[in-house]
This record gives C-alpha cells, sequence and structure tokens, in this order.
C-alpha cells in the first residue's frame, strides 16, 4: 500500500523530554512497520530540532525526500499534559515549519512517480489555508488516491467549516467520541447526541464510506454500509497515551485497504492502539509478533483464521 501523508512534524515536549511526533508522522511510521510504503510531506526548520526530526525520521525508516528544511522557521513543538483522565492535552505554538512548506513541481512529480493509493491527512496543518490549498492540489491530480481524514481537533487549531470541507473529500473518517459529540452538538443542535445518528447524518451528508470511532480503552465503533458495530479494547497497563490513536488509524486502514472483514480490522487497530499506548512515546517500538500475541492472548475469532488474517506482508 502506497501512502501520501500530509501535515504537521513536530517534538512532543513532556516534562523535560522531547519525542518526535505528529499526526501524520506517528501514522507514516506505523504503516509503514505494517508493511506499506509511506511518504510525508510536510516542512522543519534548519535549526537543532530539525537536524534532530530528519535524523530520527532515517532511524524510523522513513523517507524523508518530502520534508523540507526551511531556513529561519522554527521546528514545530506541543507542550504534552494530561488531563484528569489520563488523556493527552496539547499545547501547539504558530507559525511553525510546518505552516510554511510548498508544492513545487519537483515535490509535485516525485509524488505523481510514488503514485499514492491513500492520501492520510488531519486537522491541524489544514487550518493554515495554503496547506489546504496544496491538498486541494493534490487530489486534483491524484484522481485515484483515496482519502483517510483524521479529525484530531486540537483547541484552537480547527473550525467547523474546515472540518466539514475536509470531510467531504474522505472515504474513511476516523475520530474519537467526544469529538463526534461537539460535531453533532454544532450541525444538529436540535437533536440528543447519538453515535449512530451522527454517523449516519455525517456520511449521508458529506459522501464518507466509513466512520471509525475511538472509545478508549472500551475499543472502538465503525459504522459502514449504514450499520453501526462496537469492539472491544484490550486491556493494557497505559504509560503515554500519545501516539496511539495514529497507531490506531494506520491498524485500521491496513485492513480495512487489504479488504478484511471490518471484525478484524477493527480488532488490530485496537490492539495496535492498546501496544503504543502501553510504551513511551508516539513512535515506540514494537513488532507484528507482539501485536498478534496480545491478539491471541485476548480474543477468540470465529471469522476466519490468522492465516487469512496476515496477508502478504507475512505479519507473524
Amino acid at each position: 500500500m502506497q501512502l501520501l501523508a500530509i501535515g504537521e512534524i513536530l517534538w512532543d515536549v513532556i516534562d523535560d523530554c522531547e519525542i518526535l511526533g505528529g499526526a501524520p508522522l506517528n501514522f507514516s511510521a506505523a504503516a509503514q512497520r505494517l508493511g506499506g510504503s509511506a511518504l510525508l510531506l510536510t516542512g522543519v526548520g534548519n535549526d537543532p530540532r530539525g537536524i534532530r526530526a530528519i535524523d530520527s525520521m532515517k532511524a524510523l525508516g522513513l523517507s524523508t525526500g518530502l520534508v523540507q528544511i526551511l531556513p529561519g522557521k522554527d521546528t514545530g513543538t506541543a507542550l504534552v499534559t494530561a488531563d484528569g483522565t489520563g488523556n493527552a492535552r496539547f499545547l501547539i505554538r504558530r507559525p511553525v515549519a510546518f505552516d510554511e512548506f510548498e508544492l513545487d513541481q519537483g515535490a509535485m512529480s516525485a509524488i505523481e512517480a510514488f503514485d499514492p493509493q491513500w492520501i492520510y491527512f488531519g486537522t491541524l496543518a489544514q487550518t493554515n489555508q495554503p496547506t489546504e490549498d496544496i491538498l486541494r492540489r493534490l487530489l486534483s491530480r491524484l484522481p485515484k488516491a483515496r482519502c483517510f481524514y483524521d479529525i484530531n481537533l486540537r483547541d484552537g487549531h480547527w473550525n467547523l467549516p474546515l472540518v466539514q470541507r475536509l470531510s467531504s473529500c474522505a472515504s474513511i473518517v476516523k475520530l474519537n467520541e467526544s469529538e463526534a459529540e461537539v460535531l453533532s452538538q454544532l450541525t444538529q443542535p436540535s437533536a440528543v447526541f447519538s453515535l449512530e445518528q451522527f454517523c449516519r447524518h455525517w456520511t449521508s451528508t458529506y459522501g464518507v464510506t466509513t466512520i471509525c470511532v475511538t472509545l478508549g480503552s472500551e475499543g472502538c465503533a465503525v459504522f459502514t454500509e449504514g450499520t453501526l458495530q462496537r469492539f472491544e479494547g484490550f486491556k493494557v497497563k497505559v504509560v503515554d497515551t500519545v501516539g496511539s490513536g495514529d497507531a490506531f488509524a494506520a491498524g485500521f486502514l491496513h485492513g480495512y485497504d487489504l479488504k478484511w472483514t471490518t471484525v478484524w480490522t477493527a480488532t488490530l487497530a485496537n490492539a495496535l492502539g492498546a501496544l503504543v499506548a502501553s510504551r513511551v512515546g508516539a513512535t515506540p517500538a514494537w513488532t507484528s509478533a507482539e501485536c498478534w500475541h496480545l491478539i491471541a492472548e485476548n480474543r477468540s475469532i470465529e471469522a476466519q483464521s490468522v492465516a487469512d488474517l496476515r496477508g502478504p506482508d507475512c505479519l507473524s
């Protein structure tokens, strides 16, 4: 699977520690570890954080060919704190380098040669109008590519018209239940919130094929073909939730693209999200074997065999 991710690369600042992150990067790293091939279109500053970001991407096995180094611009940062329930909150300073990257002819030619099957984007970077314009240009030049939109609302870095425009581009939309409730209140203010009703409204209004809703430790819900199904999560000792939703997204798209059943797609996504949440950092080390071991310990799914599930990337 060929993936193009667009958007932010930044350093998550947690106390005195800095860990490379940004949802598009976290997603790309997990997707590539699952056997995909990912390119990330973004920008970093010509500063120590930017140089370390490039080196860290190389260590993760990610291509840096579309990462633009921008003199005079600061590499992005996000100050990460935890709320009362242990979920991460982010204080993001703007504008920074990921707001300044461009799509010149060289980058466009490289992307067209790569021929991505999927384009991944979130909301944060697209609040910068030139970045949304870049996305529109890419969609016009890559008509066969489908889109995965990770809504991922950050306080002060989104607005409803933008979320609506981006949703209208997507085949798959991912968000958490709190985000679904916020969007439901804004678009259907007189209705009592129902996750199923929200999904019906969002798919019919914006032409989305599938919506996946993360439910924290409770797993996820998936709305597709007019039906909402819930899938149980995995019990792990949570160490750090940063990046777990991005790993979930990569796992979900992996199974979806391989045309797995919804139950297996959601199971892999939930397991991978839980595995990342049990470790420090947005892109911690993990193996496919560990993921399948977690599934085997916690599940007995009769829909199909593990051999059917593993697919051509030889997960074991």
